[in-house]
C-alpha cells in the first residue's frame, strides 16, 4: 500500500488551530512507527502542488515545474491516442469578480450536466480550431486541447488557483500569448452565452472561462498498482472550511490510516505520503508492537504536519 494524502496541513491560521485540535491516533501511531523518510521541501507559490509532484513521482515522470503532463495522462486513459502531441486540460470555470481581484472558484460549484458542457464545448471549439488546435471533450470539466504552444507551457494546476487572485497564476511566456487571447475570447463568447444567461436566471454561477493546466508530450506512467489517492480533505481545504476538514481528517484516521496501520501490524509494506501547501513527507512504516501504541503522542502528528 502507498497512500497519498493531499492537503494534509494548510498555511493559514485558522487551518493550523484546526490541525493542532483534531485527534488522529492512527496516524500518530504510523507516524512513530516510520523509518526511510524522504522530504520534498518546496514553497506555495510553486505551480505544481506537492501532491501532484508526489503522483508523478510514482508514475515516474520527468518534467520541468508546471509542465507535468496530466493532460495527455488523461487523454490515454480516454481511449485518445494523445501521439506526439502536446496536450493541455482546459477545465470550464467562474472567475468571481471582487472588489479588488479575479478568483477562480472551485469548477465542481458549477455542477455542470453532460448536456450542458457539451454545449458550452462545442461553442467555444471553433475559437481553438481556427488556431490549429485539436479539441476533444471527456467529461463536463474535462476538456482537452492539443497544440505544439503547449510542448513547453508552464501553467498553474488548479488545485494552487481555486480562491485566489488568477493573476499571479497567469503563464507569461512567449508561447502563452495566442492563449491569453484565446481565453479573452472564449470570455468575451460565453458572457453573452444564452445558457449563462439560463443560469443566473436561475441563481446558478455563470460559466464564464477556462483555465489551462496539465500541459506537455505524453509520458508513459509507470505501474503502481499499490497507490491511492485519497483526496477527501481537499473540498474543505480549498474552501477553507475548517470544522469540515477536521472531519474529513477524522474519517481518514479511522478508514484507511487503521487499516494501514493493521497492515503494519502483520508485516505488510506500507507506504505513506503527507502533502501540504508547500511540501511532501514519504515515509515507510514498520511493524510495531500492540504495547508500543501507549507511548505514541498525540503532538507528534500535528509537530510533522505544520512542517509541510
Amino acid at each position: 500500500m502507498h497512500l497519498v494524502v493531499p492537503f494534509a496541513a494548510p498555511l493559514s491560521d485558522a487551518g493550523r488551530q484546526a490541525l493542532r485540535d483534531v485527534e488522529l491516533p492512527h496516524l500518530a501511531e504510523l507516524l512513530s512507527a516510520r523509518r526511510r523518510e524522504r522530504r520534498d521541501d518546496g514553497d506555495a507559490w510553486s505551480l505544481t502542488p506537492p501532491h501532484e509532484r508526489a503522483l508523478a513521482r510514482a508514475w515516474g515522470w520527468a518534467a520541468a515545474e508546471g509542465a507535468l503532463p496530466f493532460a495527455a495522462h488523461t487523454a490515454a486513459q480516454a481511449g485518445i491516442e494523445p501521439g506526439d502531441l502536446a496536450w493541455g486540460l482546459l477545465t470550464p470555470v467562474h472567475l468571481h469578480l471582487g472588489t479588488e481581484q479575479v478568483s477562480l472558484l472551485d469548477p465542481q460549484a458549477l455542477q455542470l450536466d453532460e448536456a450542458t458542457s457539451r454545449t458550452l464545448f462545442d461553442a467555444v471549439a471553433p475559437l481553438f480550431t481556427s488556431e490549429g488546435f485539436v479539441l476533444r471533450w471527456v467529461a463536463p470539466l474535462v476538456w482537452l486541447t492539443a497544440h505544439e504552444s503547449l510542448r513547453a507551457l508552464p501553467t498553474a494546476s488548479l488545485d494552487r488557483v481555486i480562491g485566489r487572485h488568477v493573476d499571479r497564476w497567469l503563464p507569461d511566456a512567449p508561447a502563452a500569448r495566442l492563449l491569453r487571447r484565446l481565453q479573452n475570447e472564449v470570455q468575451m463568447l460565453l458572457y453573452t452565452h444564452p445558457v449563462n444567461a439560463e443560469r443566473e436566471s436561475q441563481g446558478r454561477l455563470s460559466v464564464n472561462s477556462v483555465w489551462l493546466s496539465g500541459c506537455g508530450p505524453y509520458q508513459p506512467a509507470r505501474p503502481a498498482p499499490a497507490l491511492v489517492v485519497d483526496e477527501r480533505l481537499r473540498a474543505a481545504a480549498l474552501a477553507e472550511d475548517w470544522p469540515a476538514w477536521q472531519a474529513a481528517w477524522r474519517a481518514l484516521d479511522a478508514g484507511p490510516l487503521a487499516a494501514a496501520l493493521d497492515a503494519t501490524r502483520r508485516g505488510e509494506p506500507v507506504t505513506l505520503t503527507l502533502c501540504g501547501e508547500r511540501s511532501a513527507v514519504t515515509f515507510d512504516a514498520a511493524a510495531r508492537r500492540p504495547w508500543a501504541r501507549w507511548f505514541v503522542r498525540r503532538a507528534d502528528a500535528a509537530a510533522l504536519l505544520e512542517t509541510l
